[in-house]
Formats: structure tokens, sequence, C-alpha cells
């Protein structure tokens, strides 16, 4: 049987003030908090709560057949809490429907996979936390940043207990294969690999309503139908795409979300069914393995990371800032420790890029770099005043050692603790349950 699998990204980063040289040193708060909220109110009005309301109609209409996923980040979460609450609850509900998968991503949507295991590992760590928190769930896919995927991160990902991974099906690490299948990853025959369709998913996000473009126009049936049209009998065509897609890149008057509220009823009609990531690791037996021994992505032609450090402008805004993470660890400023995850947005590296530079507001790289790295001065230099730059790496990890023992023994006593407690509180319960069973 065939299968869809949706998956829904939202990110939407803290927009950057204009930061300037004299500054560092003596203010050290770096956002323009009014154009957060009102680029953040625009996505959530144009598109994240239409979406967000389609996808309720979808499940309820289709009798909770349809199903999808919804890929959030942490820093997201915490603008949507704080200015648009309405979306957390509309989520909420999709989620208890059991027909909404909220899969992994790290918290800030940073790169740090690539650039600092330890720094990915607590943020994976946060977002499990946070998810939970908000919807009761515990993550069980992992969507990484831009999908960003190779052998060694799939590896990182299976320690850290991650069974499905999701990333990009770039032609150069399939070559022959079907993006519909599910594979295993070379680092761990029992992992499995679900791999985005990028045609698909591409002609809805930025060829739907484009008349130059061969299969316009593209209608709910059609779709489907073309859908059971392709030889694979047992597959999954999995269709990952920003949230953005639905009310901006495709405006609502393109039918857009008609299009999506169609679709469960043809696709059911024709027999094809719609999973969540998790259920078509479950669902479908791997064909092959998968391997990637280079950063794979889905950002730009190439597929890589060249968006965010194909050049010298970015590598040395990432080397600078992931130079200080063991520092950054350290520290128990609760600002300072905001700043790190706020500063490590991906959307801030691509804005560096001299061709895609995304949805920057500078107007160039070389403006987007000095103003990140006008913020970055300033948030080192905090860093450096609580672990001066003169401790050297040995020393400084050492330091960390001790600490993170010390705080595991403080978790471990307090774990006991409470265990004593409890026992003693029981006792004269149980003593008085004793003298009731004496009496009788």
């Amino acid at each position: 049987m065939k299968n869809i699998c949706f998956c829904f990204q939202m990110h939407a980063p803290m927009q950057l003030r204009r930061y300037r040289f004299f500054e560092i040193g003596q203010d050290h708060y770096y956002y323009d908090d009014m154009a957060t909220e009102e680029r953040l109110t625009w996505l959530v009005r144009e598109s994240y709560m239409p979406l967000l309301g389609t996808l309720k109609d979808m499940i309820r209409l289709s009798k909770g057949k349809f199903k999808c996923a919804l890929a959030v980040c942490g820093t997201t979460l915490e603008q949507l809490e704080q200015y648009t609450p309405e979306v957390i609850d509309l989520m909420k509900e999709l989620v208890a429907t059991k027909c909404v998968e909220m899969v992994a991503t790290p918290y800030s949507y940073s790169l740090a996979a690539q650039y600092s295991e330890t720094e990915w590992e607590l943020q994976m760590k946060m977002q499990e936390q946070k998810v939970n928190e908000l919807f009761g769930v515990k993550p069980a896919a992992l969507f990484n940043t831009e999908l960003l995927y190779s052998d060694e991160i799939a590896d990182l990902a299976w320690k850290l207990g991650y069974k499905v991974v999701m990333t990009e099906g770039a032609k150069h690490i399939l070559s022959w294969k079907s993006p519909a299948y599910v594979y295993h990853s070379t680092a761990n025959p029992k992992q499995t690999i679900l791999v985005r369709d990028m045609q698909r998913s591409d002609e809805l996000s930025f060829h739907f309503s484009d008349p130059a473009w061969p299969n316009y126009p593209i209608d709910a049936e059609k779709f489907v139908r073309q859908l059971g049209e392709s030889n694979e009998e047992d597959n999954v065509v999995n269709i990952w795409l920003g949230a953005d897609a639905f009310g901006i890149n495709q405006r609502v008057e393109t039918g857009i979300f008609e299009f999506m509220k169609a679709l469960p009823y043809y696709a059911l009609e024709q027999n094809i069914g719609f999973v969540t990531p998790s259920e078509a690791a479950k669902k479908m037996q791997a064909q092959d393995t998968l391997s990637s021994p280079y950063p794979l992505t889905w950002a730009g032609e190439g597929k890589s990371l060249s968006l965010f450090d194909g050049n010298d402008l970015q590598q040395e805004a990432l080397n600078k800032m992931y130079a200080v993470a063991e520092r950054v660890h350290m520290c128990k400023d609760k600002a300072l420790k905001t700043d790190w995850l706020l500063l490590q947005d991906a959307d801030y590296l691509h804005y560096m890029n001299h061709i895609d530079r995304g949805s920057s507001n500078f107007e160039s790289a070389y403006d987007a770099f000095i103003n990140f790295m006008n913020i970055l001065s300033d948030f080192l230099q905090l860093v450096d005043e609580q672990y001066p730059t003169t401790i050297e790496n040995e020393e400084l990890n050492s330091l960390l050692k001790t600490i993170n023992n010390q705080e595991k023994e403080i978790g471990r006593l307090t774990e006991e603790l409470k265990k004593a407690k409890k026992a003693k509180t029981a006792e004269p319960k149980a003593a008085a349950e004793k003298k009731v069973t004496k009496k009788k």
C-alpha cells in the first residue's frame, strides 16, 4: 500500500537589531523585539494558523485517517508562546488527536551537529524536554536543521536514541535509488532513514501556482492519480516543506488550502494512506543502506552546507562562535546561555551568503557579517569575563569535568533524599494500616 508522509516545518529566528561597533561592551541586548513580533504575527496570520486549521479539518473529515508531522525548534516555540499562544493551543489540539507527530529538531535551529557534538546533544535534550512540557509526548524521529545529515550525524543520532532520521533525497546520494523507499543507515543497520521526495515537495512549495511548470495546474485529483501511477508498490512519498509554503510562498488565492483539504478524499479513494515518520519506519521494510560521507541538507542546488559555511565570512563567524562552546557550557548566567542559543540560528549564517541570502533584511552579505560579528564580539567579551581565554583548554576540560561530576553527585544525592523522605512518609501510613488490620 502506498502512503504519503507530510511534514511541515516552522521556523522564525529572532530579528537582530542594527548593532554598531561602538556599542560593543556597552549594550548587551542584540534583538529587535518589535520586528520579531511583527514578522512572527505575520507568519502566524498568513500561514501558520490557516495551515494548522486546515490540518485539523483534514483529520476531522477523514475521520482520523489523515496524518502528518510538525517540526518546530525550541526557540520558535518560545516565540509562539510569548507572542501568539493561540498557535500553541491549536498545535496541542492536533497532537492530542494522535494523528500529528512532533519530530525532534535542535533547540536553536543550529548547525551544532556539524560543529559541536556536545552542544548538539544538549540542544536535542532541551528540545525533547520542551516538546514533552508543551505537548506531553517524546519525539522519536529526527528532523535536523535544514535536514542536515551525514553518516557521522546518523551515528550521533543513534547514540541519543533516534531510530528514525529524516534527510534530503539528493540525487548524488540516492544515485539510482528511489526516495519512495525506506533505508538503513550505514552507521547502524537498525536505524531507519526516510528520504524527502524533492520533486513533489518542491512542486507544492515553489511551483503550485507557476503557469510555466510542466505539471500546472496542480489539483488534488491529478496529484493523487500521478502518485498512484508510480511503479513502486509498497512505498512512502515523503512530502516535507516549510509551513510558509502555505499562505506565503503560495498565497491563499492560489487554492493551496483547498488543494490540501481535498487531498485525503482522493487519496483514500485510491487506497493511498497517510503515515507519520515513525509509522512509516515501522510499517515499511528497509530496501537498502544509504550513505552520506559528507554533510547533506535540503538547501540550495548543491544540497550541501555551502549556503551556511561556503565562504570566508561564514567560516569566520562559525569558528569564532563554536570556539567558546565549552566555556559557555560552564556558565550559569541564564541571559548569556539564552543569547548563546539564539545566536546559533542558521539563518544568520544564511544572510552572509553572497548569492542566496534568504529572508535577510541586510543590504549585503558583508553588512550581515559585520552586524553579526559586532554582536558576537560583545558576547565573547561576556564569556571571557566568566571564563577567560587565557585558561588553557586542558585546564578548562579538567574544570568542566569536575563541575559535571559535582552536578551528577548532587543529582544522585537529591534522588536519595527524595527516596528517604518518601520512605519516611510511608512508615506512619504503613503502621496505621497494620493497626487497623489487627483491630479487625
